[in-house]
């Protein structure tokens, strides 16, 4: 954590005093972003809207949004007027919505908040930026107190899957039946493998999202003893039934050995809360495989 003490010490001066000043109780704050708004919750927050709200179950699942909240539209197309009649105190977003910014901040102060960016890994800036939000929604020991709790719950699971001695493991989900999304570099799934222990089959390249999209032959190239976790949604559903009729892929070692698994889907694009949830549902399948 030490050096993302000296990081966030450095965000902190950022911090226009405005923002700082904000109070989340009785303030309307919105989130452009899933990963933030899940953060909020986190800190004790419900924001008054969120973006693309009627997927929320789908690519977040939880922690569950609480009734009440106003759905904001899509990020392609976020409603205005709905923004406009909320009459928000704060609006939180990232530089991919940075076109918008003239507008947004017509309508209220905007704090963005940058995750995924080259010269970063998604886990770290996680960190940084959910106390860089707690400063400004005056939740600083909410925070402090949740993510040391984050990291005592990724030491456990670390401690567990130690006991098994893992294979590595290579994370996908699939494109369609020739292709895949794999997963790795400074990503939010590649990061918190690492952080609790497991090495990644995948050694290419990975943009900054964490993730290069492979055709599925080079699946080939991972190491024999690899064990795929496919995450949802599968694309198309019945894919592996289909592969089974790919004499490429009943070649595969980890498909002879029946080491490939499947976890619901998990924000990719999130922060902490999805670091753990993915991390706990990948320990679920090595310590399953090792029984």
């Amino acid at each position: 954590m030490k050096r993302r003490d000296v990081l966030v010490s450095a965000l902190a001066m950022t911090i226009s005093p405005s923002l700082a000043a904000t109070e989340a109780e009785g303030e309307r704050v919105v989130s452009l972003d899933y990963g933030l708004a899940s953060t909020m919750l986190a800190l004790g927050v419900t924001p008054t809207g969120v973006v693309s709200l009627k997927n929320w179950d789908e690519w977040v699942a939880e922690p569950r949004m609480p009734p009440g909240v106003i759905d904001l539209g899509t990020t392609a197309e976020i409603n205005l007027e709905v923004l406009v009649s909320i009459r928000p105190s704060l609006i939180l977003s990232t530089p991919f919505l940075a076109a918008l910014d003239g507008k947004l901040s017509a309508i209220a102060p905007v704090a963005t908040f940058t995750i995924y960016a080259e010269g970063g890994e998604a886990l770290d800036r996680s960190y940084i930026e959910t106390l860089r939000l707690a400063e400004i929604l005056n939740r600083s020991n909410q925070a402090r107190r949740f993510l040391a709790d984050a990291d005592a719950f990724f030491d456990r699971l670390k401690e567990r899957i130690r006991r098994f001695s893992p294979p590595p493991v290579a994370v996908i989900n699939f494109v369609d039946q020739r292709h895949a999304r794999i997963y790795g570099g400074p990503g939010l799934y590649g990061g918190t493998m690492k952080r609790i222990g497991l090495e990644n089959a995948w050694n290419g390249q990975a943009n900054y999202w964490g993730f290069e999209t492979i055709g599925l032959e080079r699946l080939a190239e991972l190491d024999e003893g690899t064990h795929l976790i496919a995450v949802a949604p599968l694309m198309p559903s019945d894919v592996f039934s289909r592969l089974q009729e790919s004499p490429l892929w009943t070649s595969l070692p980890f498909v002879r050995r029946d080491r490939v698994s499947t976890i619901p889907g998990v924000l990719m694009f999130g922060m902490v809360q999805e670091a753990m949830r993915f991390a706990a549902l990948v320990a679920d399948k090595i310590e399953a495989a090792h029984r």
